[in-house]
Protein backbone atom coordinates (compact mmCIF):
# COMPACT_ATOMS: atom_id res chain seq x y z
CA UNK A 1 0.00 0.00 0.00
CA UNK A 2 2.69 2.43 0.56
CA UNK A 3 4.22 1.74 -2.69
CA UNK A 4 1.02 2.72 -4.40
CA UNK A 5 1.05 6.01 -2.24
CA UNK A 6 4.64 7.14 -3.10
CA UNK A 7 2.88 6.04 -6.81
CA UNK A 8 0.13 8.29 -6.64
CA UNK A 9 2.41 11.04 -4.94
CA UNK A 10 5.58 10.99 -7.17
CA UNK A 11 2.78 11.17 -10.43
CA UNK A 12 1.79 14.56 -8.90
CA UNK A 13 4.54 16.03 -8.04
CA UNK A 14 6.22 15.19 -11.70
CA UNK A 15 3.23 16.12 -13.49
CA UNK A 16 1.84 18.68 -11.62
CA UNK A 17 1.91 21.88 -9.44
CA UNK A 18 -0.46 20.41 -6.42
CA UNK A 19 0.94 20.75 -2.73
CA UNK A 20 1.94 16.91 -2.10
CA UNK A 21 4.43 16.69 0.39
CA UNK A 22 5.69 13.54 0.71
CA UNK A 23 9.26 12.89 0.16
CA UNK A 24 9.51 9.76 -2.45
CA UNK A 25 12.45 9.96 -4.21
CA UNK A 26 12.35 9.62 -7.78
CA UNK A 27 14.08 6.22 -8.73
CA UNK A 28 13.24 5.10 -12.05
CA UNK A 29 10.65 2.03 -10.65
CA UNK A 30 9.10 4.95 -9.00
CA UNK A 31 8.47 6.72 -12.13
CA UNK A 32 7.19 3.90 -13.73
CA UNK A 33 4.81 2.51 -11.74
CA UNK A 34 3.59 5.98 -11.04
CA UNK A 35 2.39 5.90 -14.68
CA UNK A 36 -0.86 4.07 -13.45
CA UNK A 37 -1.98 6.95 -11.97
CA UNK A 38 -1.32 9.67 -14.90
CA UNK A 39 -4.94 10.00 -15.41
CA UNK A 40 -5.97 10.46 -11.89
CA UNK A 41 -3.66 13.79 -12.09
CA UNK A 42 -5.42 15.01 -14.87
CA UNK A 43 -8.75 14.09 -13.52
CA UNK A 44 -7.54 16.62 -10.49
CA UNK A 45 -5.82 19.17 -13.47
CA UNK A 46 -10.00 19.45 -15.01
CA UNK A 47 -11.92 19.05 -11.80
CA UNK A 48 -9.78 22.32 -10.36
CA UNK A 49 -9.91 24.02 -14.10
CA UNK A 50 -13.78 23.39 -14.06
CA UNK A 51 -14.25 24.58 -10.65
CA UNK A 52 -12.80 27.46 -11.22
CA UNK A 53 -14.69 28.12 -14.44
CA UNK A 54 -17.77 27.83 -12.41
CA UNK A 55 -17.15 30.19 -10.06
CA UNK A 56 -15.66 32.63 -12.55
CA UNK A 57 -19.07 32.25 -14.97
CA UNK A 58 -21.00 33.93 -12.19
CA UNK A 59 -19.05 37.06 -13.39
CA UNK A 60 -18.00 37.17 -16.49
CA UNK A 61 -18.93 36.07 -19.99
CA UNK A 62 -17.33 33.23 -21.71
CA UNK A 63 -14.37 34.28 -23.34
CA UNK A 64 -12.67 35.73 -20.09
CA UNK A 65 -13.86 33.04 -17.95
CA UNK A 66 -11.88 30.28 -20.73
CA UNK A 67 -8.88 32.86 -20.67
CA UNK A 68 -8.80 32.68 -16.81
CA UNK A 69 -9.70 28.72 -16.65
CA UNK A 70 -6.46 28.28 -19.36
CA UNK A 71 -4.27 30.22 -16.91
CA UNK A 72 -5.04 27.97 -13.93
CA UNK A 73 -4.56 24.81 -16.36
CA UNK A 74 -1.30 25.68 -17.41
CA UNK A 75 0.07 26.59 -14.00
CA UNK A 76 -1.31 23.38 -12.76
CA UNK A 77 0.78 21.48 -14.75
CA UNK A 78 3.33 24.17 -14.34
CA UNK A 79 4.28 24.55 -18.12
CA UNK A 80 5.35 20.90 -18.33
CA UNK A 81 3.82 19.49 -21.23
CA UNK A 82 3.88 22.91 -22.76
CA UNK A 83 7.80 22.92 -22.87
CA UNK A 84 7.57 19.46 -24.85
CA UNK A 85 5.07 21.24 -27.26
CA UNK A 86 7.42 23.86 -28.33
CA UNK A 87 10.64 21.95 -28.31
CA UNK A 88 8.87 19.13 -30.62
CA UNK A 89 7.51 21.84 -32.93
CA UNK A 90 10.95 23.48 -32.76
CA UNK A 91 12.80 19.57 -33.81
CA UNK A 92 10.11 18.21 -36.12
CA UNK A 93 9.13 21.37 -37.92
CA UNK A 94 13.10 22.14 -38.95
CA UNK A 95 12.88 19.40 -41.87
CA UNK A 96 16.34 18.54 -40.57
CA UNK A 97 18.28 15.14 -40.30
CA UNK A 98 17.03 12.76 -37.14
CA UNK A 99 19.81 13.62 -35.12
CA UNK A 100 19.91 17.27 -35.90
CA UNK A 101 15.89 17.35 -34.73
CA UNK A 102 17.22 15.19 -31.31
CA UNK A 103 19.70 18.23 -30.72
CA UNK A 104 17.32 21.21 -31.62
CA UNK A 105 14.59 19.45 -29.16
CA UNK A 106 17.18 18.89 -26.27
CA UNK A 107 18.12 22.53 -26.65
CA UNK A 108 16.50 24.50 -23.97
CA UNK A 109 16.16 27.54 -25.90
CA UNK A 110 12.70 27.99 -27.61
CA UNK A 111 13.13 28.84 -31.55
CA UNK A 112 10.27 30.86 -33.70
CA UNK A 113 7.95 27.37 -34.53
CA UNK A 114 8.11 26.70 -30.98
CA UNK A 115 6.32 30.34 -30.35
CA UNK A 116 3.79 30.11 -32.58
CA UNK A 117 3.01 26.30 -31.98
CA UNK A 118 2.20 27.44 -28.67
CA UNK A 119 0.49 30.76 -29.61
CA UNK A 120 -1.75 28.92 -31.91
CA UNK A 121 -2.44 25.91 -29.21
CA UNK A 122 -3.67 28.28 -26.32
CA UNK A 123 -5.18 30.44 -28.97
CA UNK A 124 -6.89 26.79 -29.83
CA UNK A 125 -7.83 25.65 -26.37
CA UNK A 126 -8.97 29.30 -25.22
CA UNK A 127 -11.59 29.40 -28.44
CA UNK A 128 -13.04 25.87 -27.18
CA UNK A 129 -13.36 26.43 -23.64
CA UNK A 130 -15.29 29.56 -24.22
CA UNK A 131 -17.26 27.43 -26.83
CA UNK A 132 -17.91 24.59 -24.11
CA UNK A 133 -18.60 27.52 -21.36
CA UNK A 134 -20.92 29.47 -23.57
CA UNK A 135 -22.90 26.19 -24.56
CA UNK A 136 -22.92 24.23 -21.67
CA UNK A 137 -24.53 23.83 -18.00
CA UNK A 138 -22.82 23.99 -14.76
CA UNK A 139 -24.38 20.39 -14.68
CA UNK A 140 -21.44 19.36 -17.63
CA UNK A 141 -18.70 21.17 -16.63
CA UNK A 142 -17.61 17.73 -14.75
CA UNK A 143 -17.07 16.51 -18.14
CA UNK A 144 -14.10 18.89 -18.58
CA UNK A 145 -11.33 16.53 -16.85
CA UNK A 146 -12.36 13.51 -19.54
CA UNK A 147 -9.96 15.64 -22.41
CA UNK A 148 -6.68 15.42 -19.45
CA UNK A 149 -7.75 12.30 -18.34
CA UNK A 150 -7.57 10.33 -21.57
CA UNK A 151 -4.24 12.82 -23.04
CA UNK A 152 -2.44 11.30 -19.89
CA UNK A 153 -3.39 8.00 -20.33
CA UNK A 154 -2.45 8.43 -24.40
CA UNK A 155 0.92 9.27 -23.19
CA UNK A 156 1.44 6.09 -20.93
CA UNK A 157 0.01 4.24 -23.98
CA UNK A 158 3.18 5.82 -26.01
CA UNK A 159 5.60 4.71 -23.05
CA UNK A 160 4.38 1.60 -23.32
CA UNK A 161 3.85 0.65 -27.41
CA UNK A 162 6.79 3.22 -29.04
CA UNK A 163 10.48 3.08 -28.51
CA UNK A 164 12.43 5.97 -27.15
CA UNK A 165 14.62 7.85 -29.32
CA UNK A 166 17.96 8.52 -27.16
CA UNK A 167 18.43 5.30 -25.73
CA UNK A 168 20.04 5.69 -21.83
CA UNK A 169 19.72 9.26 -22.61
CA UNK A 170 17.14 11.73 -21.68
CA UNK A 171 13.73 11.71 -19.60
CA UNK A 172 12.01 9.05 -21.21
CA UNK A 173 14.74 6.77 -20.64
CA UNK A 174 13.56 6.28 -17.03
CA UNK A 175 10.31 4.76 -18.41
CA UNK A 176 11.89 2.58 -20.87
CA UNK A 177 10.58 -1.17 -20.19
CA UNK A 178 7.22 -0.64 -19.20
CA UNK A 179 4.75 -3.44 -19.55
CA UNK A 180 1.46 -3.88 -21.10
CA UNK A 181 0.02 -3.88 -17.52
CA UNK A 182 0.72 -0.07 -16.54
CA UNK A 183 -1.20 0.91 -19.88
CA UNK A 184 -3.97 -1.39 -18.90
CA UNK A 185 -4.18 0.05 -15.00
CA UNK A 186 -3.65 3.62 -16.46
CA UNK A 187 -6.52 2.42 -18.97
CA UNK A 188 -8.94 1.21 -16.02
CA UNK A 189 -8.06 4.44 -13.59
CA UNK A 190 -9.36 6.65 -16.76
CA UNK A 191 -12.29 4.49 -17.63
CA UNK A 192 -13.55 5.07 -13.26
CA UNK A 193 -12.62 8.67 -13.91
CA UNK A 194 -14.80 8.86 -16.91
CA UNK A 195 -17.51 6.77 -15.58
CA UNK A 196 -17.71 9.22 -12.33
CA UNK A 197 -17.57 12.76 -14.72
CA UNK A 198 -20.51 11.14 -16.91
CA UNK A 199 -22.31 9.77 -13.84
CA UNK A 200 -21.94 13.34 -11.98
CA UNK A 201 -23.34 15.00 -15.02
CA UNK A 202 -26.27 12.61 -14.60
CA UNK A 203 -27.29 13.87 -11.62
CA UNK A 204 -26.31 17.29 -11.70
CA UNK A 205 -28.46 17.30 -14.66
CA UNK A 206 -31.08 15.81 -12.92
CA UNK A 207 -31.00 13.38 -16.29
CA UNK A 208 -31.95 15.85 -18.89
CA UNK A 209 -29.04 15.38 -20.73
CA UNK A 210 -28.08 12.05 -21.14
CA UNK A 211 -27.23 11.98 -24.74
CA UNK A 212 -24.11 14.25 -23.66
CA UNK A 213 -22.19 12.51 -20.97
CA UNK A 214 -22.97 9.08 -22.85
CA UNK A 215 -21.37 10.16 -25.74
CA UNK A 216 -18.60 11.82 -24.59
CA UNK A 217 -17.81 9.15 -22.48
CA UNK A 218 -17.54 6.83 -25.42
CA UNK A 219 -15.74 8.70 -28.09
CA UNK A 220 -12.95 10.77 -26.03
CA UNK A 221 -11.61 7.20 -25.34
CA UNK A 222 -11.80 6.47 -29.10
CA UNK A 223 -10.72 9.64 -30.69
CA UNK A 224 -7.78 9.86 -27.71
CA UNK A 225 -6.69 6.15 -29.14
CA UNK A 226 -6.60 6.75 -32.79
CA UNK A 227 -5.28 10.44 -32.78
CA UNK A 228 -2.40 9.08 -29.90
CA UNK A 229 -1.67 6.36 -32.06
CA UNK A 230 -1.39 8.34 -35.64
CA UNK A 231 0.60 11.32 -33.67
CA UNK A 232 3.26 8.63 -32.36
CA UNK A 233 3.55 6.55 -35.10
CA UNK A 234 4.58 9.88 -36.92
CA UNK A 235 7.05 11.31 -34.27
CA UNK A 236 8.49 7.83 -34.55
CA UNK A 237 8.97 8.21 -38.47
CA UNK A 238 10.96 11.06 -38.30
CA UNK A 239 12.77 10.82 -35.22
CA UNK A 240 13.37 6.77 -34.93
CA UNK A 241 11.60 6.98 -31.47
CA UNK A 242 10.20 9.41 -28.83
CA UNK A 243 11.79 11.31 -26.38
CA UNK A 244 10.40 13.34 -23.06
CA UNK A 245 9.07 16.49 -24.97
CA UNK A 246 7.21 14.58 -27.29
CA UNK A 247 5.45 12.66 -24.49
CA UNK A 248 4.51 16.30 -23.53
CA UNK A 249 3.55 17.35 -27.14
CA UNK A 250 1.06 14.05 -26.96
CA UNK A 251 -0.54 15.43 -24.19
CA UNK A 252 -0.85 19.03 -25.38
CA UNK A 253 -1.98 17.86 -28.73
CA UNK A 254 -5.00 15.25 -27.54
CA UNK A 255 -6.09 17.84 -25.09
CA UNK A 256 -6.54 20.09 -28.00
CA UNK A 257 -8.25 17.46 -30.23
CA UNK A 258 -10.53 16.13 -27.09
CA UNK A 259 -11.63 19.93 -26.21
CA UNK A 260 -12.68 20.09 -30.06
CA UNK A 261 -14.31 17.12 -29.88
CA UNK A 262 -16.34 18.07 -26.34
CA UNK A 263 -17.31 20.79 -27.89
CA UNK A 264 -18.56 19.44 -31.41
CA UNK A 265 -20.81 17.11 -29.07
CA UNK A 266 -21.72 19.90 -27.21
CA UNK A 267 -23.15 21.85 -30.01
CA UNK A 268 -24.83 19.28 -31.61
CA UNK A 269 -26.61 17.27 -28.54
CA UNK A 270 -27.67 20.54 -26.57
Amino acid sequence: MRLQRDAAAAAFQFLSRFPVRRDVGFSKQLLQRSVVYYPLVGAAIGLCTAAVAALLGLLLPPLPTAVLSLIVWVALTGGLHLDGWMDTADGLLSYRSRERMLEIMKDSRVGAMGVLACVLLLLLKASLLATIFADSSYASLSLLLLAPVWSRWAMVRAMVRWPIARGDDGLAANFAGLKPTHERCAWICAALLSLAAAGATLALGGGTAWPLPLAAALLLPVTALICGNLAARRAVSRLGGLTGDVYGALNELLEAVLLLVLAMLQHVLL
